[in-house]
């Protein structure tokens, strides 16, 4: 069996109407529980790791299909749910100001679900590092106006997150979550779903990009004089030739936080990983650093879109790995049983399960 097909997330303003909204919550109140209960806590949070589950459930509780709204309304129903039912689950942040809250509300959500200081901080961790990769090292030209993270008390999250572009009116997704994570900087998604696929973006997430994350951590541990004079020559001219291809994705950035730089110098940054957590470390230094290793090192970046709609089930042409029917008819199943044995009426039941 082949499923072949996209989803289109344009970029839609205004908010959910009231009438809607209460009804999203009310058949995903009795959708959520009933899959918690039946499946667990676990597999909830990785079903909605899932673009195209999360797209689905959004489409079943009654929202547009192809509004990027899918994401923030569908995001604030699963949180007031969440807020009102003891099922051990929590999510915290949202779309814009929101989103700024979300560290203080991990710490004080964590705490009513008894999560050690540990725990704690590791969701924490998540939280900044997901949003800082899908900012700034991951540059597709969507920047990030919505993040919610969901934890449970056995300390397993995920994170559902947006990126607009406000010139092209599109909306990009970012799904992560904790199980099978390895790395938050080299294929760390779970998913990424888009309305059409960019011809350039820089990822320095990929496995391409690996020599030019150890570079960048080494150039920034010189500290700041030699990389203001290596950027100096390259912004010159002096390097010119030898740029090639590199100007069309990797421009020299007229402004960088030299600040950000002297403290990770300071801070003795081992990683990349650490890199991205210091603050004021973002997408104008990180560009920087790609062309110095690109021009100067011969380590370019990876300018391919990570983008394939959903990396959860596989890809129709075996990218990242080929499609997994199993586990396609099993997120399937959840969905369906949490709709059957939901305490909704039949005629909602027969409507959402057609």
């Amino acid at each position: 069996m082949e499923i072949v097909g996209e989803a289109e997330l344009p970029l839609h303003g205004g908010k959910a109407p009231s009438w809607l909204f209460s009804r999203m919550k009310s058949l995903g109140r009795e959708i959520i529980k009933s899959i918690v209960f039946e499946f667990g806590r676990r597999e909830f949070l990785l079903r909605l790791s899932d673009p195209f589950w999360f797209q689905s459930l959004g489409c079943v509780l009654g929202y547009d299909w192809h509004s990027s709204g899918v994401t923030t309304v569908l995001s604030a129903v699963i949180r007031e749910v969440l807020d009102e039912e003891d099922l051990g689950i929590a999510a915290c942040g949202g779309k814009g100001k929101r989103s700024l809250e979300t560290q203080h509300e991990i710490v004080e959500k964590g705490d009513k679900l008894s999560l050690s200081d540990r725990r704690i901080a590791e969701i924490s961790k998540a939280s900044r590092l997901s949003a800082k990769v899908d900012n700034a090292a991951l540059q597709d030209g969507h920047s990030l106006y919505h993040h919610i993270i969901i934890f449970s008390e056995d300390g397993d999250w995920t994170v559902v997150q947006q990126g607009m572009n406000p010139e092209r009116k599109t909306a990009r997704r970012y799904h992560w979550v904790s199980q099978g994570l390895k790395s938050f900087v080299n294929r760390p998604h779970s998913g990424i779903i888009a309305e059409s696929m960019e011809k350039e973006v820089l990822d320095l997430t990929a496995e391409e990009s690996e020599e030019t994350r150890r570079i960048s951590v080494d150039l920034v541990r010189e500290g700041p004089r030699r990389l203001k004079r290596m950027m100096e020559e390259l912004s010159g001219g002096g390097l010119s030739p030898y740029l090639g291809d590199s100007l069309r994705v990797l421009r020299m950035p007229r402004r960088i936080d030299w600040k950000a730089v002297e403290e990770a110098n300071q801070l003795d940054i081992r990683d990349f990983e650490g890199l991205l957590l210091v603050r004021g470390i973002g997408p104008s230094l990180l560009r920087a650093l790609s062309l110095i290793s690109e021009v100067v090192y011969g380590a370019p970046p990876s300018k391919k879109d990570p983008a394939r709609y959903s990396f959860a089930f596989g890809g129709k042409d075996g990218v990242p790995y080929p499609v997994n029917i199993r586990l396609m008819e099993q997120a399937v199943d959840v969905l369906k049983t949490g709709i059957l044995h939901s305490n909704i009426e039949e005629r909602d039941r027969r409507a959402v399960s057609k």
